[in-house]
């Protein structure tokens, strides 16, 4: 439990709070996996999504079958989704060709930021164009004037940590201590995790070794169990 601990502290002090990406329509349940599991190895542990109309149950729990370690919230439209990020401060970056897109390494992602991109068929759409404050393109110079949504999530999420490496930002814990240590249990326990939820009942307190040192804890379970 020690080694798994350890590997798990080193993971969350690395967390990039202040980066995420957004989905605008993301609809193929591998691009949908492949996104998430590039984000949580960047170091991203929430992402954002707005599905298809009818597609929700399908895309969320493709998602989530690649999310026990990052967190995909849903959201109804842009509106719902893209205007809270945007009142935090994050720069809202469109992976999106257009007359005023910028080379995708000119920006600089040690800003607080937003990805947002688009679906397989139709990329980014007008009204998530609109409401980004840049759009960014990756250069071609083959004939294919486009790359899959999930790779170039990638290449574009290895820029920002590239530089947030350079700039020392993963020697920084942005990861607020209590979101820390419920998330150190509930990846350490996840079966006792579960049964907390099942009967609303509060996580026992782990010890710096991520055991559990609980014996309240212990007695209450017990009375459940009884």
């Amino acid at each position: 439990m020690s080694e798994r601990n350890e590997k798990i502290i080193a993971l969350l002090r690395r967390r990039q709070t202040d980066i995420t990406v957004f989905m605008d329509e993301v609809h193929k349940p591998h691009n949908l996996a492949a996104i998430v599991r590039t984000c949580d190895a960047v170091g991203i542990g929430d992402v954002h999504a707005v599905y298809p109309k009818g597609m929700l149950r399908e895309c969320h729990g493709t998602s989530m079958g690649s999310n026990r370690w990052v967190k995909t919230h849903t959201h109804d439209d842009l509106n719902q989704g893209l205007l809270p990020l945007k009142s935090q401060g994050k720069q809202v970056l469109a992976a999106h060709f257009s007359e005023r897109a910028v080379d995708f390494r000119s920006i600089d992602y040690t800003k607080p930021t937003v990805l947002l991109v688009g679906s397989e068929k139709f990329g980014v759409s007008q009204e998530a164009a609109d409401m980004a404050d840049e759009h960014v393109l990756i250069p071609m110079l083959g004939m294919v004037q486009s790359l899959n949504v999930s790779v170039a999530s990638a290449i574009i999420l290895y820029e920002a940590q590239r530089q947030r490496e350079v700039a020392g930002l993963y020697q920084q814990q942005q990861i607020d201590d209590e979101t820390f240590e419920r998330l150190r249990f509930e990846w350490l326990h996840p079966h006792v995790k579960d049964f907390c939820v099942k009967h609303n009942i509060r996580y026992p307190f782990i010890d710096e070794y991520g055991d559990i040192r609980d014996e309240k804890w212990h007695q209450l379970r017990n009375t459940i169990n009884n």
